[in-house]
């Protein structure tokens, strides 16, 4: 876990990398947390909306000031409640320009939504932002094969439920992949446990890797 909590990081600030090349520069995080995109970036110019809850915004920003962490210019906090209000009408009121492209980080969210919930906010972003946009998220992949892949994620599923925060969703990769496409994405690509780990452990002397995990990124 520890692993993959690096490496979805590290995957979507590195397809960000390519969407900044490419003259994005609005970053929604959703489902933000403590992610601390905002506070290290070193791209120029770029602005960052976070999206999360109440409270859990109002806990994140006491955390900041608990270690000194200054909160830049360059972010907005969102308060958004995912189960009754829209993601549209909360950017909106941020001053998110929907006349240029964005970079969505959804990351360590998906597992827990139902997979209506996931394909109707991607089918927003399609319908929504503007030609060039990008989502990354992390999905929890189902196999019919014994692997150990499949039994991290098992075990992972259990740990979970019993604190109370069951996985709701769970997809085939290349059905997924296909669902998406279909949701007139220009781009759709799957970063698997293999590929994620040729990419950021290979070289490493500990051992470390990833025993399971799988990265999404969808372009409008």
């Amino acid at each position: 876990m520890r692993a993959f909590v690096a490496a979805r990081s590290r995957y979507a600030e590195d397809r960000f990398a390519f969407a900044f090349g490419r003259s994005v520069r609005q970053y929604v995080v959703l489902g933000a947390g403590l992610d601390t995109f905002a506070y290290r970036t070193r791209f120029e110019g770029v602005y960052v909306f976070e999206l999360d809850q109440p409270a859990t915004q109002v806990w994140k920003r006491e955390r900041l000031v608990d270690v000194g962490i200054a909160i830049p210019e360059h972010v907005a906090y969102v308060p958004i409640d995912f189960e009754r209000e829209s993601m549209l009408v909360g950017l909106r009121g941020a001053g998110f320009d929907f006349s240029a492209p964005v970079f969505f980080a959804w990351l360590g969210v998906t597992p827990y939504l139902t997979r209506d919930a996931i394909l109707g906010t991607l089918e927003v972003v399609a319908q929504a932002m503007q030609s060039g946009s990008e989502v990354v998220f992390d999905f929890a992949a189902r196999s019919s094969e014994a692997s150990d892949s499949e039994a991290s994620q098992r075990s992972l599923a259990a740990r979970v439920a019993a604190i109370g925060e069951p996985f709701k969703s769970a997809f085939d990769p290349t059905a997924f992949a296909a669902d998406l496409s279909a949701l007139a994405f220009s781009l759709v690509e799957v970063a698997d446990t293999s590929i994620l780990n040729r990419c950021y452990f290979a070289e490493r002397a500990d051992g470390l890797c990833l025993r399971g995990g799988n990265m999404m990124c969808v372009r409008v």
